[in-house]
């Protein structure tokens, strides 16, 4: 059995919150081969695309009241796979193009970033406003290849999101 460290996302979304920046300074916290065991309220089917791209594999369990338990487990990957050394956030270029989405409704803001991020060239960057954080952005932006930086301001009220285009 896995080593796991559980985490309880039932409180932060029962108040209103996303949980995605939880999830994933949990998983920032894991030992090699380490485990995340997720209480969640609800079956969380998006998350499980994000942890198979970052090598996790899964197993769930509904629970009493629809409630679900989810093991995610690292999977072996071949030593060729492993990605290649990230370049370091602080030298990254000021934004080429920025976009100010906090006044749209989703898929809108997605739509019009994974657009924008397109017309960089290798190594640029673009800058966007959100009005809450792009959790399903993230695993299309990896899939493309570029890296991302997010963080809320810190009354809460903005998503600020740094796009970097592969060198």
């Amino acid at each position: 059995m896995t080593d796991c460290i559980d985490l309880d996302v039932r409180p932060i979304l029962r108040a209103g919150n996303e949980p995605f920046s939880a999830i994933m300074a949990a998983l920032a916290q894991l030992a090699p081969g380490q485990g995340l065991r997720l209480y969640a309220p609800f079956k969380p089917v998006p998350l499980f695309a994000v942890m198979a791209e970052k090598g996790f594999a899964y197993a769930e369990r509904e629970l009493d009241r629809g409630e679900w338990e989810v093991l995610f487990t690292p999977e072996a990957r071949p030593a060729s796979s492993a990605p290649p050394p990230a370049q370091p956030f602080d030298d990254w270029p000021e934004p080429k193009i920025t976009l100010d989405n906090r006044d749209l409704d989703p898929p809108e803001p997605m739509v019009k970033i994974l657009g924008a991020a397109e017309q960089l060239g290798p190594g640029e960057t673009l800058s966007a406003l959100l009005c809450r954080e792009p959790v399903f952005l993230f695993p299309q932006l990896e899939k493309r290849g570029f890296r991302w930086l997010g963080g809320f301001t810190p009354d809460g009220s903005t998503y600020e999101l740094t796009v970097r285009a592969p060198a």
